[in-house]
């Protein structure tokens, strides 16, 4: 669509299920919080993983979301011929204060079923972080709830950031 010129790079959508889904605005607290997470976890991950921010996964040929924050394996070319794929990714962060139930209902199940190990919702309302392992289905087996105060440990349990520097 972008090729033919219905959509164009201001168009703030993403493809879920096949559908055309037009983004929510992003508020200055929310992009806040993503750019923080997102320098954390270079400046804790360095060469290790490309923190990729605000672009597109291929999921499928129907979900090509673009998450605030995906967390994927080092390609030497960064992806330049293809977006990452499930098979590429570590971990994909979801920054919400309007779009919660939406990234519950809509977006954890589509990570879960494309097998993304880690997912991650910065719940911006309550102050706390959702962690979500080990994918089953359409949902995750594992659930944990980050506060303030909590450190999250990731990257097979090799790096931990304390919850109140990601969100500052």
């Amino acid at each position: 669509m972008g090729e033919v010129g219905i959509l164009t790079e201001k168009d703030r959508v993403e493809l879920i299920h096949g559908d055309i889904i037009e983004m929510s605005p992003i508020g200055s607290q929310h992009s806040s919080v993503v750019n923080r997470i997102s320098n954390i976890l270079k400046e804790y991950l360095g060469k290790k993983a490309i923190v990729s921010t605000q672009n597109p996964v291929h999921i499928s040929d129907l979900s090509e979301p673009q998450p605030h924050i995906a967390l994927v394996k080092p390609a030497e070319d960064y992806y330049a011929q293809r977006h990452p794929g499930p098979e590429d990714i570590l971990l994909i962060v979801e920054v919400a204060d309007t779009s919660l139930e939406y990234d519950r209902q809509v977006k954890l199940p589509l990570y879960a079923s494309a097998h993304i190990p880690e997912f991650w919702l910065v719940n911006l309302n309550d102050k706390e972080i959702e962690v979500y392992h080990t994918p089953m289905d359409t949902s995750y087996k594992l659930r944990e709830l980050c506060r303030p105060g909590d450190t999250i440990t990731f990257f097979a349990g090799n790096l931990a950031i304390k919850v109140d520097e990601l969100l500052g």
